[in-house]
C-alpha cells in the first residue's frame, strides 16, 4: 500500500458544516473501514480566527459554565475545530463511514487560560487508524496556537463498528467495573438538551436532535451530545487554567432523563483534579468517566 505525503491545506473561513454532514453520509455506504486502510494526510489549516462572542455565550449557557469570563471553556476549541474535523472525514480519502461513527474518547491539554478576545490559528488533522475490538479507530488531532505557541490541543477517537479478526492491544479491553464515585448532583435532562447543543455547536447530528429522528439509526429516544457530556462535568467540576483532561464516552445518555454527576473528594467547582463521571439508572449504568489533572504534571 502507498501512502500519500502530508500536506498542509490553509482555509479561508470555517467550513459549513451541514453540508460536509450530508456529503458523509451519502459516501458512508462505500466506505470499507479496516486498521491498515490508508488516511487522508492532510493538515488543515486556518488562520487569524476570532471567536464569536455571542455563539459562545450560547454554548456556555447550555453547558452550564460561567458567562462573560474571559477565557474560554476547556472543551469550546473542540466545537470551533470541529467543522475541519468533519470536512476530513467526509472527503472521499477517509475510509470510515460518517453515519455510525461513535465519539469513544477525548484528551484535552491546555497549556495555559485560552483568552476569547484573542486571535488564533487551528489546525486539524487525522493521526491514524488503529484496531479495535469492534472494528476500526480513527485517531483525529486538532491544535490552537496563538502566535506560533500551541496554547491548546486534543485528540479524540472516533469508531468505526464492523467485524474484525484483528488482536486489538490489552489496554483496550474494557476496564473492570468499579464503584461509583460520591454523587455530587443530579441532572434532570430535558428532550430539548440535544436540540440546543446543536444551535449553540454547530453539530445538528440527528440522533441528537429527535426522537424520530434518532430510531432511524437505532435509538429509541434522542441521544445527548458526548460533548455536551463532558463539558457539563467540567462546567461542574471545574479545571485549572493549565490542565489535562480525559474522558471515555461509555454509553449514551438518552433524553429526556436523569443522570448522577459523581466526583471524587475536592474534585466539585474548585478546579483542582480528580476523577469525575456521569451515571444513570440509579448510578448502575457509566455513561462518561473522567479526569482532570493539572499540566505539567507535578
Amino acid at each position: 500500500m502507498t501512502t500519500a505525503a502530508p500536506t498542509t491545506s490553509t482555509l479561508p473561513g470555517v467550513p459549513a458544516l451541514a453540508p460536509l454532514l450530508v456529503r458523509g453520509a451519502l459516501l458512508s455506504p462505500l466506505r470499507r473501514p479496516r486498521p491498515d486502510a490508508d488516511f487522508p494526510r492532510t493538515r488543515l489549516v486556518l488562520p487569524g480566527l476570532r471567536v464569536d462572542l455571542a455563539r459562545l455565550a450560547a454554548y456556555e449557557r447550555v453547558c452550564g459554565f460561567p458567562t462573560g469570563a474571559d477565557a474560554l471553556p476547556p472543551t469550546y476549541p473542540h466545537v470551533l475545530g470541529f467543522p475541519m474535523a468533519m470536512r476530513l472525514m467526509s472527503g472521499r480519502g477517509f475510509p470510515l463511514p460518517l453515519l455510525g461513527l461513535v465519539h469513544t474518547s477525548l484528551a484535552i491539554t491546555r497549556r495555559a487560560a485560552v483568552p476569547a478576545s484573542a486571535v488564533y490559528e487551528l489546525t486539524t488533522y487525522v493521526e491514524g487508524l488503529a484496531p479495535h475490538r469492534r472494528g476500526t479507530e480513527a485517531s483525529v488531532v486538532t491544535e490552537l496556537r496563538a502566535g506560533t505557541d500551541l496554547v491548546w490541543e486534543s485528540r479524540s477517537t472516533y469508531l468505526a463498528r464492523h467485524r474484525t479478526t484483528a488482536r486489538p492491544p490489552a489496554e483496550e479491553a474494557p476496564s473492570a467495573g468499579r464503584e461509583p464515585l460520591p454523587a455530587r448532583a443530579e441532572w434532570r435532562l430535558a428532550g430539548d438538551i440535544g436540540r440546543r447543543y446543536g444551535a449553540a455547536s454547530g453539530d445538528r447530528n440527528p440522533i441528537h436532535l429527535h426522537p424520530l429522528t434518532a430510531r432511524l439509526f437505532g435509538f429509541p429516544r434522542a441521544i445527548a451530545h458526548g460533548m455536551w457530556t463532558v463539558a457539563r462535568c467540567l462546567a461542574e467540576h471545574g479545571t485549572p487554567d493549565a490542565a489535562v483532561v480525559r474522558a471515555e464516552f461509555r454509553a449514551p445518555v438518552l433524553l429526556p432523563g436523569t443522570v448522577t454527576y459523581g466526583a471524587e473528594a475536592g474534585g466539585e467547582g474548585g478546579g483542582a483534579g480528580g476523577r469525575f463521571e456521569l451515571r444513570g439508572g440509579e448510578q448502575r449504568r457509566l455513561h462518561l468517566s473522567g479526569e482532570v489533572r493539572p499540566y505539567p504534571a507535578a
